[in-house]
């Protein structure tokens, strides 16, 4: 009973996350009534909605009050954009939209950065005061919500850019917007993926939202084994190398030699694959198990042989997010703006001076404003200049969307110089349409070391903290006891490789073994569910591991 009153109670101690048993006890007991209602859509979608709507609270507790916003105002200005016929009026309501939409989520995300970064420019001691927390507690005699800090409301970045996609897709005329508001409600809070993803685009997934369920075998093959296999990814693949080794390392790097600090970034790369697109793979096999496709959110990321590759390859929900809400408006290939000039001259140097780089700052600014005075008397300069300044703004405030910090910007910039390099050298390479597999192979190499490296500024909790790795890399290698640091961590090791080799395998093979799960009777799926179950028990730690991205 104190088990079933901590599920459906909020608690920080039982969340429903899709490693702990509560979930799946949660889970279990929504099925058993999704399968009672399901016929019915409205009566199915109006459940899914009210369930999610819990799932949420679970996670956020009071919170869910800015999820119901969103939803609300989204749901009857689109009904008003849909019903305008001026041009003028609708592009001020999907402006509107948008507008409410991203202050919301820059005020709970980017407020201390924007203060602190303002502070830093023009040398105020301005102070960020939780306004909707002093509000909300002011209705009652107990202090619910935090006054001296904001918090971050989790899944926030996701269901913002779900909503905004909702308005701009009925502005374009590529969506009807839907009638009820429940069913609108069940869009923006599904969730399987309400958290962390993906990243759900109106226009893929309303049209599902009217139609009746179907639950083919297809579906429930594919929903459990993408389940299995995201149980693994994340539990084995990411939290057994972090807990082991990883976050001793990175908690302090300058107590290790560079080479375990090489290794552990190595290792990084394998968890944050692991985790996040595992949880996306268990999202997506449950949503399948309901009669609802999710998009694809990763492609084999580390077979990728170049920066651009990679990102279409990595988080793909949000990259072509951003490319088509982002950089295509901002001209893309074809074109650029002036603006878009501006803002990514804004965004550098405010990073340049937030460090306090003045040489830095005095380089960028030269560069930027040569470029700008030759695009002003050269078209093909120009156009040039300008579409590469869309893709590094886009990279610029991608990264920013990861984080509240400037070294997610550093590490946006640095994606977005390895794409705009790779344009260039593309155009000289002589390796660049040779197919043989020892070219692919290096390139794919040389891909994985420049995104693991950049990665540095993702993982670092801080810039001295990046500094400090930095440090043992350049200074403190340590070879002689290399073999010695392999032998102490090999079980980590162990797991790295596999998980690796289980990476890089070809497309055909993986395709063979999921066609064979797929084939097995039900008893052999039984019996492989219940050796995933055994092996993430035997990797499981009684500290709570959250999903990375739940932080974004």
């Amino acid at each position: 009973m104190n088990r079933l009153y901590d599920i459906f109670t909020f608690s920080e101690d039982y969340p429903l996350i899709f490693t702990q048993v509560n979930f799946w006890i949660f889970f279990a007991v929504s099925y058993f009534i999704f399968a009672l209602v399901n016929k019915k859509i409205q009566l199915r979608n109006s459940y899914l909605f009210l369930i999610s709507l819990f799932f949420y609270y679970k996670t956020s507790g009071l919170y869910i009050g800015i999820l119901i916003f969103s939803t609300l105002v989204d749901f009857f200005i689109g009904k008003t954009i849909y019903k305008s016929e001026g041009k003028n009026k609708r592009l001020a309501l999907v402006t509107l939209s948008v507008f409410i939409n991203l202050f919301v989520l820059c005020y709970f995300k980017y407020a201390y950065f924007f203060t602190d970064a303002f502070n830093s420019l023009f040398s105020t001691n301005y102070e960020v005061f939780n306004l909707l927390a002093q509000w909300g507690n002011s209705f009652n005699d107990q202090n619910y919500f935090t006054v001296d800090k904001i918090i971050l409301p989790v899944g926030i970045s996701f269901y913002t850019f779900q909503t905004i996609s909702y308005s701009v897709d009925i502005y374009r005329k590529k969506l009807k917007p839907l009638h009820s508001i429940l069913d609108f409600g069940f869009f923006v809070s599904f969730f399987p993926q309400l958290v962390a993803g993906p990243i759900v685009r109106a226009e893929s997934f309303v049209p599902q939202i009217t139609k009746p369920t179907v639950i083919t075998k297809h579906h429930f093959n594919t929903g459990t084994y993408l389940i299995l296999k995201g149980l693994i990814k994340k539990m084995l693949f990411a939290d057994f190398i972090a807990m082991h080794f990883l976050d001793r390392v990175f908690d302090t790097p300058e107590m290790f030699s560079g080479f375990a600090n090489i290794m552990a970034m190595i290792g990084y790369s394998l968890q944050i694959y692991g985790d996040f697109s595992g949880y996306t793979d268990i999202a997506i096999g449950l949503a399948l198990l309901m009669g609802f496709e999710l998009p694809v959110n990763f492609n084999s990321p580390y077979k990728a042989i170049n920066a651009g590759d990679f990102w279409k390859r990595w988080h793909i929900s949000l990259s072509t997010w951003l490319r088509d809400y982002l950089y295509i408006p901002l001209g893309g290939n074809r074109k650029g703006s002036y603006a878009s000039f501006i803002i990514l001259s804004i965004i550098l140097l405010g990073c340049m001076i937030a460090f306090r780089n003045m040489i830095v700052v005095f380089s960028i600014l030269t560069i930027s404003f040569t470029l700008f005075i030759i695009s002003l008397y050269n078209y093909k300069v120009r156009n040039h200049i300008n579409t590469n300044i869309n893709l590094m703004l886009t990279m610029l405030i991608g990264g920013l969307w990861h984080g509240a910090a400037w070294k997610f910007v550093i590490w946006g910039g640095l994606n977005g110089l390895g794409i705009v390099v790779y344009k260039f050298w593309r155009k000289i390479s002589p390796y660049e349409f040779k197919n043989q597999w020892y070219v692919r192979a290096w390139k794919i190499l040389i891909t994985f070391i420049f995104i693991t490296f950049t990665r540095i500024y993702f993982r670092g909790e801080s810039m001295g903290h990046i500094s400090r790795w930095f440090s043992q890399v350049a200074h403190n290698m340590d070879w002689a006891h290399a073999i010695d640091l392999l032998v102490h961590y090999q079980a980590v090791f162990w797991v790295m490789a596999l998980g690796y080799i289980s990476h890089w395998l070809p497309q055909n093979v993986k395709n063979d073994i999921e066609a064979f799960y797929g084939k097995s009777p039900v008893f052999v799926k039984i019996i492989l569910g219940a050796c995933v179950g055994i092996m993430c028990y035997q990797a499981y730690s009684s500290d709570f591991q959250p999903f990375i991205y739940f932080q974004f």
